[in-house]
């Protein structure tokens, strides 16, 4: 890559990119723009058959005839730029006091109404007139409606301001019954962009498209500069001096396993020396990790014990171990937020503690019971060794066990009755519950951002958050620990690792997955083993 510049070049793009875009939008495009959004076009025509459709059933038009076809326009008017648009400003006869006319082709207005003003005070541009002007007493200049056409007067909108209007329509006689064409929205204002002409616009939850373009530029000229850093022939650079060297295991927590891989990943690109192991078959849950370590290191010293530790085994679990493993040695490493989720299906996205409870007791079966949809809750859960399932049974359950598995395979649970299955793995859990109708299950809260099918769910209007933790008020959390056999050599791979996690680099990567590093909490105290 030596030569030319590149990494200057797209650091330049990187800048002016978004510079471009920003006086594009806020000087040039954003200085004049109508718009509009169709925001219903619904037909009611089978009103007369459906039996709740109440006052549906008697609309009739000014004949007293019932109407034809019937349907109804909800159009929004608004300033979508950043300049306001006044009375002068729209392409129309300064006499006329018309500015803009809507059509619904193959249609005949039968009523409307202007709702939801931005600000009460455009309320004065719909109020019929005084006779001023050479306006006839008790109309409303400029707004009114002929056969298809609706026609709104010149309105003065500030920006971001707006109006809605509301029509119910009738099919004209001999259009035949087939869907009707969009509405056709017609006004100009004079110095917007594009000559002006109004624009349809759409609500975009996250982003609207050229927003999504610039990001995605800004996303492919970041890419590169990294690529070009990283590929660049002067590989010299310096490690830490914490690096370590060997080969290291890591294991134990399927729910903390994320961010050990990404942290496992970050270390070796860093210390070239390092290996570090993190096989899906070595993160079966804290229970196994534990024994796994416990064995590993009975097995590399004698029976009576010569005080060193291993330096090349990690295990992680969620909360602290249980009795019976003296020689294991545990560091506080995060609080880990954990949450439960239900299927799409289920209709539901909080639970009180005593309804989470009674589900899991077996005194609520169906989603029905609790204001949700009509269908049976199957459990899903972790195997017993499972941190996540006991900080589940000890933190929110109240210290009661899950009840009785109804099938050994989820896949066989009965959709038409509750019931209870086991898998052994988050991921696993993750894409059980979003296939089973009316699953609920439990998972580390990281691991769901961004999981199809699954809803998580708050506990007492708490989601799983730090706020919530700290308030007393979310219940659904543990410590992340790590252990160690005995106390590993200072130059091991072991000990140089888990440093790396309390550092700068590692408490980055724990708060990327959604945890909490120990080290920086305001209360420290909440990084303590737990009941």
């Amino acid at each position: 890559m030596n030569g030319f510049p590149w990494e200057s070049v797209f650091a330049v793009l990187g800048l002016t990119v978004p510079v471009a875009a920003a006086l594009w939008e806020f000087v040039l495009a954003g200085r004049k723009r109508l718009g509009y959004r169709v925001q219903m076009d619904t037909t009611a025509g089978d009103a007369a058959a459906t039996p709740y459709a109440g006052v549906l059933q008697q609309l009739r038009g000014t004949d007293g005839a019932p109407l034809r076809d019937p349907s109804f326009v909800l159009l929004r008017i608004e300033n979508s730029g950043w300049a306001p648009i006044v009375e002068d400003d729209y392409l129309a006869p300064a006499e006329g006091p018309m500015g803009i006319r809507i059509r619904c082709r193959g249609r005949r207005v039968a009523g409307m109404v202007v709702t939801e003003l931005s600000r009460d005070e455009l309320r004065g541009f719909f109020t019929p007139g005084t006779g001023n002007h050479g306006f006839v007493p008790g109309t409303v200049p400029g707004f009114g409606v002929t056969d298809g056409l609706i026609e709104l007067p010149k309105v003065k909108l500030n920006r971001r301001d707006h109006y809605k209007v509301l029509a119910v329509l009738e099919r004209e006689r001999g259009v035949p019954g087939e869907a009707f064409p969009d509405p056709e929205v017609v006004a100009s204002v004079v110095g917007g962009v594009r000559g002006g002409t109004i624009k349809k616009t759409e609500y975009h939850p996250f982003a609207s498209r050229p927003v999504i373009a610039l990001l995605v530029v800004l996303a492919l000229v970041g890419a590169v500069q990294s690529l070009l850093t990283f590929s660049r022939d002067d590989d010299v650079r310096a490690a830490p001096l914490d690096c370590a060297r060997g080969r290291l295991t890591l294991s134990g927590s399927t729910a903390f396993a994320p961010v050990l891989k990404e942290a496992a990943k970050q270390y070796a690109k860093t210390c070239p020396g390092a290996h570090i192991s993190t096989s899906d078959s070595d993160f079966g849950g804290s229970g196994p990790g534990l024994r796994a370590l416990a064995d590993a290191g009975d097995r590399a010293s004698p029976a009576d014990g010569d005080g060193k530790g291993l330096g090349d085994r990690l295990t992680f679990s969620d909360g602290a171990k249980p009795a019976g493993y003296p020689r294991l040695l545990p560091r506080p490493v995060a609080l880990s937020l954990f949450t439960l989720v239900v299927s799409e299906d289920a209709g539901v996205q909080d639970l009180t503690l005593e309804q989470i409870r009674d589900i899991y007791a077996g005194r609520i079966t169906n989603w029905n019971e609790v204001h949700g949809k009509d269908v049976p809750i199957h459990l899903v859960s972790r195997y017993p060794d499972s941190g996540t399932r006991t900080t589940l049974e000890r933190k929110v359950l109240g210290g009661k066990k899950l009840p009785a598995t109804t099938t050994s395979d989820c896949t066989a649970l009965e959709r038409d009755r509750p019931g209870r299955c086991e898998v052994g793995r988050t991921d696993v859990l993750l894409d059980t519950v979003a296939r089973t109708p009316g699953a609920l299950g439990h998972s580390e809260a990281g691991n769901v951002a961004g999981r199809e099918g699954v809803v998580p769910v708050r506990i007492d209007g708490y989601p799983a958050t730090l706020d919530g933790v700290e308030k007393g008020a979310y219940p659904y959390w543990q410590t992340e620990y790590a252990y160690t056999y005995g106390e590993p050599p200072a130059d091991s791979l072991a000990a140089g690792f888990l440093r790396y996690l309390s550092q700068q680099v590692g408490q980055d990567i724990i708060r990327s997955h959604g945890d909490r590093p120990c080290a920086e909490l305001a209360r420290p105290l909440l990084c303590r083993p737990s009941a």
